[in-house]
């Protein structure tokens, strides 16, 4: 069975993002990228399926500008046997990036796609829900376990309540979430091979796709920073604060 990893591109989780004086985005120049934490939790359980016998390739793709190769290079590194790039310099929205994979989907029709819950840098968590959509496939998101078993998939998912355990038939679209796994650092001798293994180039006009957004951007700003606590003499002081500056009574 064939593993389909969508992995994307983001600024690294260690970069303090900066805003840009106009205030019409983040600013990107000379700051360090990395792959979706989420996604890197994605492949990680990709190959440990094929590596439990229970798949035989794992693909990663990504929807980005040239330097996604990177961010593929890296999944391969860890262990994916081929990468997916399609190619666009657009910023793409959820709902482009799932009519994408849909076309991936039918293409290389994989037994199983497994999708990072959200991406860290807009933190929209649709993709994997609108690609199930499109596909018509079941889903089991929020997983902090899977078991694969022959012909479906069983999905421990964190809910508000704890935890939920479903069965999916596959084909099957999962999501993951922090407590699924610990992700694997590459080593040395596999950055080498990644670099061999084969990455396809694609572009959203191959798959019929208008990537034009949806969405406009009207402003972009910083939280406002945190101001210092104060100390209270009493708690009938505290309650007065409480109900007439914070206005949470």
């Amino acid at each position: 069975m064939k593993i389909l990893v969508p992995v994307k591109r983001v600024i690294d989780y260690n970069v303090k993002v900066r805003v840009k004086a106009d205030g019409s985005g983040v600013d990107l120049a000379n700051v360090k990228m990395s792959m979706n934490p989420f996604d890197e939790i994605s492949v990680e359980e990709a190959l440990r399926l094929k590596e439990a016998g229970k798949a035989t390739e794992v693909v990663v793709v990504s929807v980005g500008p040239q330097q996604a190769t990177e961010t593929l290079r890296t999944g391969l590194a860890m262990g994916a046997d081929r990468g997916i790039l399609v190619k666009t310099d657009e910023t793409t929205e959820p709902l482009a990036v799932a009519k994408i994979l849909k076309g991936i989907v039918e293409a290389e029709e994989p037994g199983l796609v497994i999708v990072g819950k959200q991406a860290i840098d807009d933190d929209c968590n649709q993709t994997g829900q609108m690609l199930s959509a499109l596909l018509g496939w079941s889903q089991g998101t929020f997983a902090s376990k899977v078991d694969l078993g022959e012909g479906t998939v069983d999905v421990t998912r964190e809910v508000d309540g704890g935890l939920q355990t479903v069965k999916l038939k596959l084909p099957a679209i999962v999501t993951t979430d922090l407590r699924l796994n610990e992700p694997r650092y590459a080593s040395l001798p596999n950055i080498m091979k990644a670099k061999k293994k084969p990455i396809d180039e694609k572009t959203p006009a191959d798959f019929g796709v208008d990537i034009t957004p949806r969405l406009t951007v009207v402003k972009t700003a910083e939280p406002p920073a945190r101001e210092a606590g104060i100390k209270v003499g009493s708690v009938s002081e505290l309650v007065d604060k409480l109900k007439n500056e914070a206005g949470v009574l």
